[in-house]
């Protein structure tokens, strides 16, 4: 069995596999702060994709003041030929709405970003989008060219940045190859 190049669990995700939260919001301009996120079936897709389905898994735990915290493990096989099962852990609290499924779902989400999942995310640039009164978006939020996956642009082509302008301390996001 071929090792995982788990390198590729930080490629760019598509738009569709990603959703948008408001952050904060000004009621004098209408306008919402967002952050996008990566969908908990993308995740699941991602790992099944790079790891094989088989050779990842996660588990949860009771958190500390009533959240739930997220261990995702992948077999890694190393370049001696030895393996073992390797854990990253995150957690969450639980959310006003659908509470246990929402602190199972976040907690997984960041489990992922320690693994590297959409952890390009967190360099985008602000982003404020327009909101109803209810603080629904009057308009989509767009994903910068340079955080969507593009044949064009390979994966190496200039060093990851970190939002004040300086590298990043890790390699940037790969696109995966297509099927």
């Amino acid at each position: 069995m071929k090792a995982a190049d788990l390198y590729k669990l930080q490629a760019f995700f598509d738009p569709e596999d990603l959703e948008w939260k408001p952050i904060t919001t000004s009621k004098r301009t209408g306008k919402s702060l967002v952050a996008a996120y990566v969908t908990n079936r993308a995740i699941q897709d991602r790992l099944d994709e790079v790891c094989g389905p088989a050779d990842w898994r996660n588990e949860f735990m009771a958190g500390p003041a009533g959240g739930v915290l997220c261990g995702i493990a992948i077999y890694v096989e190393r370049a001696d030929g030895s393996a073992e099962w390797v854990t990253k852990w995150d957690g969450a609290e639980n959310t006003d709405v659908e509470a246990i499924k929402g602190g199972l779902s976040g907690s997984m989400k960041r489990a992922a970003s320690q693994w590297g999942i959409g952890r390009y995310l967190y360099r985008m640039p602000p982003q404020w989008v327009a909101v109803d009164e209810r603080g629904r978006f009057r308009q989509p939020p767009q994903l910068p060219p340079a955080f969507r996956p593009a044949p064009s642009r390979p994966a190496a082509s200039a060093p990851a940045r970190n939002g004040h302008g300086a590298e990043a301390p890790y390699p940037p996001p790969r696109r995966l190859a297509s099927h």
